[in-house]
Order: structure tokens, then sequence, then C-alpha cells
């Protein structure tokens, strides 16, 4: 009866469905000056040289790929490596949300460039580009600068993975000088779902004109049902941080995890129905993450942080905001009359609607450690959202083929090289082909709180995946 009532609790955001709107659409026109379109076998690409902006001053490509049979359009930002791209290996960058953009992460995170509050571009010597290039690509449609009409939104993972590998596709036939480079996969937040799939559907298409070397999860959310109690854990005391919970809520936190759990269990036996999915996740939420926004005022990303009354990180948002709406930057990226927006909420209550959410992605990760895909999972240990310890649950008990050796695995130290120098950057395991990086004193978004030793992270997983 208890869980029959949480269902119908949660089934009160069901009004979202009257009051939901979708959000316009911009209207995109040709006549942007110096776009070279390249017309490929199932769609084209309208693609600029915006090297005059001054963010890197290694080979770049921006624009789009629009798909021929739809009216989706999807935005990239390509950045060639600034050590050896002829040998350097090639990353795709993704954000989560969904709905969130993989070109505001690269400003944010770890892209060429930062912007200052007025909107001076400042070079960031950690970026990722340093020994990769990287694709950055606003996904699905509808995130960030990428569009389509109302009829081809995207409101499912697997239907964002079909389109992503029908972009690289297209991305490796355009260039294929990078074609033969090794390839993979980064990204965070809700790429613990975008990623597995993305992995997923790479794979299956046997006949392709790229390879998939790794992938790479960054604080994700991926099997909610065995990550939901590390909510409360984070919260108090139990992830090396001291409790920022009052005792009672700690334990209205813990009582509700069962409930929770068989809900996420009911959605996961009943995925086509939506529904049930969409009500399990606001209940969840509402008993999860809802008492540490609201009791301590917290950054959802950063437990150390308690953040204003007008949002977290707001003189970054704000600038890079400005910077990506400015008719000047947009006309050089290719782009026109869009709105860039940082993380699109329309988007992300399509994917909820849809009861997208709680469904799980750990069977894609363990097919794919089965069939030899090396796979790392890293994260911040000072995020609440997608916190480490849930991330760590999971995958201790991911049931695959070399599952009894991860097992039995230790936990190792993992000093990064920075700037020359060994530092403890964090605590490693690794077996076969999964590893689990902990990374200290960072948040959600890595490479923000932590950019020399997450690039040290990355060089490292490139070049062999070593972290001895």
């Amino acid at each position: 009866m208890r869980v029959l009532y949480n269902i119908v609790a949660g089934l009160r955001a069901v009004s979202a469905l009257r009051q939901f709107e979708q959000e316009p659409l911009h209207q995109v026109y040709d006549g942007i000056k110096d776009v070279a379109r390249q017309q490929v076998s199932d769609g084209t690409f309208r693609v600029t040289d915006p090297a005059e902006l001054g963010v890197d001053s290694v080979k770049q490509h921006s624009g789009y790929f629009d798909f021929e049979q739809n009216n989706k359009h999807l935005f990239f930002w390509f950045f060639e490596s600034r050590n050896d791209p002829k040998t350097d290996p090639v990353v795709l960058w993704i954000n989560g949300g969904p709905g969130c953009s993989s070109i505001k992460g690269m400003f944010f995170e770890m892209g060429s460039a930062k912007v200052e509050p007025e909107l001076k571009l400042v070079d960031n010597p950690y970026a990722w580009n340093s020994n990769a290039s990287v694709i950055y690509l606003d996904q699905p449609v509808n995130t960030g600068y990428s569009y389509s009409s109302d009829e081809h939104r995207v409101n499912s993972t697997r239907q964002a993975a079909k389109d992503v590998h029908r972009f690289l596709n297209k991305f490796f036939e355009v260039y294929p000088e990078y074609a033969e480079l090794d390839f993979h996969v980064a990204g965070e937040s809700y790429a613990g779902h975008y990623i597995p799939a993305i992995a997923t559907e790479i794979q299956s298409h046997k006949e392709k004109n790229y390879e998939l070397a790794s992938v790479l999860i960054g604080n994700g959310v991926t099997d909610t049902k065995t990550q939901v109690p590390y909510f409360q854990a984070m919260a108090c005391g139990e992830g090396g941080y001291p409790s920022v919970l009052s005792e009672d809520t700690c334990q209205q936190m813990k009582d509700a995890v069962g409930d929770c759990q068989k809900l996420i269990e009911h959605c996961w036996e009943n995925p086509k129905n939506k529904l049930q999915c969409y009500a399990t996740m606001n209940y969840c939420l509402s008993v999860s993450v809802e008492p540490y926004m609201r009791e301590g005022g917290r950054n959802a990303y950063d437990i150390r942080d308690v953040c204003s009354k007008t949002g977290c990180y707001e003189d970054e948002n704000i600038a890079i905001e400005s910077y990506l709406n400015d008719e000047h930057v947009q006309t050089v990226l290719g782009v026109k009359d869009i709105e860039h927006v940082g993380c699109r909420g329309s988007v992300g209550n399509e994917f909820g609607l849809n009861g997208d959410y709680e469904l799980p992605f750990q069977y894609d990760v363990a097919d794919l450690l089965d069939s030899g895909l090396p796979v790392l999972l890293y994260s911040g240990d000072k995020d609440f959202r997608c916190n480490w310890l849930g991330n760590k649950a999971w995958s201790d008990k991911l049931e695959w083929k070399g599952a009894k050796e991860y097992s039995e695995a230790p936990i190792k130290r993992w000093h990064a090289n920075v700037d020359g120098k060994d530092i403890a950057a964090g605590e490693v395991k690794q077996s076969g082909e999964l590893t689990f990086l902990r990374v200290f004193d960072a948040g959600h978004m890595v490479p923000h709180d932590q950019p020399e030793t997450s690039l040290d992270m990355l060089n490292r997983w490139i070049s062999g995946g070593s972290f001895e």
C-alpha cells in the first residue's frame, strides 16, 4: 500500500503534462558569410573556420550536420590537438542534462579558453586538446546551438544515440584524416545514460568508418536503483565530507530509500509505462535530492559550497552565455538567430516525461566490458548529485566477465603528474577493462575544479589507461 501511495504522490507531478509547453524553435537562415557546404550520403555539413575568435591557434571547424531525411541540425565545434593532430587520438565530449550544451561545457570546464566577466578570452593551459583532438557536440537536438522541427524533437537516450552515431559516421567521412586515429567518447552527468547507449549503438554497426577505443564517464547517472541510497550517505557524512543535514532529515532520507528502489524496479520491469517511470523520477527526487536543496541551500554539484540566491557559478554562467549569444561570435561559428541556453529545460522535461531518467544503462556497460571495450568511470568526490559513493557502488556490483577479478582488485592511491610534480590526486580501482577513479577535491564538473589532475587523467587514459 505504501508503494502505491508513493506512486500516487509522484503522479501529482503529472500536472506538468498540462502545463508543459515546448520552447519555440528558432528559425535559422542562410546567408552567413564563409560557410562551406559539403554534401554527404544522407545529409549536409555546413562548416566555418572560427579561428578569428582566438579561442585557440590550432585548426578548427564549427557548424552543423543537417540530417537530410528529417529536420535535425546538430552543432559541433572541433579543435585539433595542440601536440600532434596527425597521430593524437580524437575525443568526443558531451555534457549531460538532458539538454545541457557541450559548447558551454567546453568554456566552463576543459576547453581551450575561459571567458572572463568582461568577455575576454583567457588561455587554458590544461585544455583537453593538449594531446588529443576534441569534438564538442551539442546533442540531442534543441540543445545549445542545435535545433530541429517540432516533429523531430528527441526525447530518449536511445534515439539520441542513433543521431550521435550518424553524426560521427558523417564527420569522419568529411574529415577522413582523423578516421584512423584512436577515438574515445567522454562526458559527464546524464552522459551516464548517453555514453553507454552511444557506445552500444556504435558497436552495433559492423560497417562504419571509425572504431571506438574506449569511453569515459564522469560523475554519471547510470544505475539509479543502486545510486539512490548514496544521496543520503553523501549528504550525511559518509562520503569524506562532514554531514550538512540534520539527523532528522538524514533519517527521513534513509527511510525513503526502500520505497524509491521498489518504484524504480517497477519502472525497469515496465519501461513502456512512461507515466509510471516519470512519477517514480519525481517521487525519488523529492525524497533524495530536494531535502538537501531545501535545508542547506548548498550546491548540488559541490557539497562544499553554499549558493547565492541567484544560483551557483553565477559569474561564469553569465559570461559564457553572453559570449555565446554575441552576434559576431555566432556569425563566425556559423550560427544565426539562435538564443544559446546553457541547459534547455524543455529538452530535460521531454526526456523526463518520456520516462527516460530511471531507465537502467549499467547493462550496456557490462556488455561493452564483455566485448573488450575499456571503460573509465571517474568521480569528483565532493559532488552530491551524482556522487562517487553511488558510482563506486554500482560499478562494484556490476555483473560482467571480469567482475570477480575486479572485486578483488585493491584500491590504490593515484598520483597525478602536475607541472612536473607528483601529487596525491585520488584513488583508483582497476582490473581488466574497468577502471574506477575517485578524484580528490572535485565536484560534479571535475575538469572545472581540478583542471591539472583531470588533464593528467585524460592523458594517462588515452595513452594506455594505466594509473600506476
